[in-house]
């Protein structure tokens, strides 16, 4: 099994006017997902939901620090999983069933640091 992130890209506008009762929904819906992977026969190895890109603090070229997202984009990085998969394709599968309702999400392979994947 190789390991793949799902990196979620959305709108986090949307999020701050959403209800309580929305926001227990696509908590309960990541719920569901996690699930998924492993009755997909995927594994989950880690994932954490980010806070807002307001509280980011950017690094550039190791000596310039500034408050804030490097890029400015609508969608922003908002968070991710770690999966386990056979090959692409079921990373992919995988993947379509994560939740991302202001956005979507992007799937990379993560690097074996003994290759150069370059």
């Amino acid at each position: 099994m190789s390991q793949y992130a799902i990196l979620i890209y959305e709108d986090q506008a949307q999020y701050a006017t959403m209800s309580p009762e929305a926001w227990g929904a696509l908590v309960d819906a990541h719920s569901t997902f996690t699930k998924q992977v492993f009755e997909l026969g995927g594994s989950l190895t880690g994932g954490e939901a980010l806070a807002a890109t307001t509280t980011a603090t950017t690094i550039k070229r190791g000596t310039t620090v500034t408050d804030g997202p490097f890029v400015e984009t609508k969608e922003a990085f908002g968070g991710f999983y770690v999966i386990e998969a056979r090959d692409l394709d079921h990373a992919v599968e995988i993947a379509k069933l994560c939740p991302a309702p202001f956005g979507g999400v992007e799937v990379r392979p993560v690097v074996d640091p003994t290759t150069n994947p370059f």
